[in-house]
Order: C-alpha cells, then sequence, then structure tokens
C-alpha cells in the first residue's frame, strides 16, 4: 500500500513530533491513501507560511502492522470516532495508546460541524448523519517510531504555489 504526506520537506526519516496544535489523532507522523489530499494539504501550507516549494512524500506501508500493533480503525464516522477526535482536541494532555490510528480526515467543512456539536447546536448523531453525507478521505496517524518503522520512504514530489 502507498501512503503520502505532505509537508514542506522532503521526510526520508519520519518521526513523532510534537505537535503546537491539538490533532484529530494525536501528535504523530500522519499520512493518507490520498495523493491528492497530501498535495491540498502542502497548498495550502505554502500559502500561510509564504513560502514557494513543498513536497509530497510517499512510502510504502507494510499493512501486517495493522495486525501485529496496537491500532485503532474508524472505517466511517460513528460516535467513538467524534468522541475520540473531541478528546484529542480538546482535552489538554490526553494521550492515548494506540500506536496506529485510522480513519476519516476533518477538514475545514467537518471542523465547521464539530463546531457546531461542540457548541450544543447539533447533537452527536445529527453530526454523524451529516457527517456520513461527505466524502471524507482517510487518513492513517503512526503514533509511535515501531509503527513508523513500517513505513519506508519512496520519493519526495515538489509542489509549487
Amino acid at each position: 500500500m502507498i501512503l503520502y504526506h505532505g509537508s514542506l520537506e522532503i521526510v526520508e526519516k519520519p518521526e513523532v513530533r510534537p505537535s503546537n496544535r491539538t490533532l484529530d489523532y494525536g501528535i504523530g507522523f500522519y499520512t493518507t491513501s490520498s495523493a491528492r489530499q497530501a498535495e491540498d494539504w502542502v497548498k495550502r501550507r505554502l500559502k500561510e507560511c509564504d513560502a514557494m516549494v513543498g513536497y509530497v512524500n510517499s512510502y510504502t506501508f507494510d499493512k501486517r502492522a495493522l495486525s501485529v500493533l496496537s491500532c485503532l480503525i474508524f472505517d466511517s464516522p460513528s460516535e467513538q470516532w467524534v468522541d475520540f477526535v473531541m478528546r484529542n482536541r480538546t482535552q489538554v494532555g490526553y494521550n492515548h495508546t494506540y500506536d496506529i490510528v485510522y480513519g476519516p480526515v476533518a477538514n475545514d467543512r467537518v471542523y465547521a460541524s464539530f463546531a457546531l456539536f461542540e457548541g450544543g447546536f447539533l447533537s452527536k448523531q445529527n453530526l454523524i448523519a451529516e457527517l456520513k453525507t461527505y466524502r471524507l478521505v482517510d487518513q492513517y496517524l503512526f503514533h509511535s517510531q515501531t509503527a513508523i518503522n513500517y513505513l519506508t520512504f519512496i520519493e519526495a514530489k515538489r509542489v509549487q504555489q
């Protein structure tokens, strides 16, 4: 399986890095099976940082990791997925013990729906129903170095503004 990581850097040796913001699945190395999603992320970062060049890094992923490591898999938006994302985004110091987390990526439209849920304007059931109408891209979080060891760098493709 091929996975992609959008970055302003070439990332031949991924690592778990702390973040300066809260993320859907916690700290770690994020990838997606969508090259388009990774490229779109790079283009957003280029605009935000006023940078000229970024990269879509690609990796082979040894899926055997899913059967030997501690993994949390969300095939679609669910009550458990909402709860997990909310814990990671709102509970200061929250840190789970999964090596890999897989599931939908919360894009800008999804964040707006989450904000309505957080504000009490949307029930959890309505949030999930709404999210299931979106075409959501996937994401894999590699939360431990053990998990990252199942990735092998292939190449980095340049992305420009």
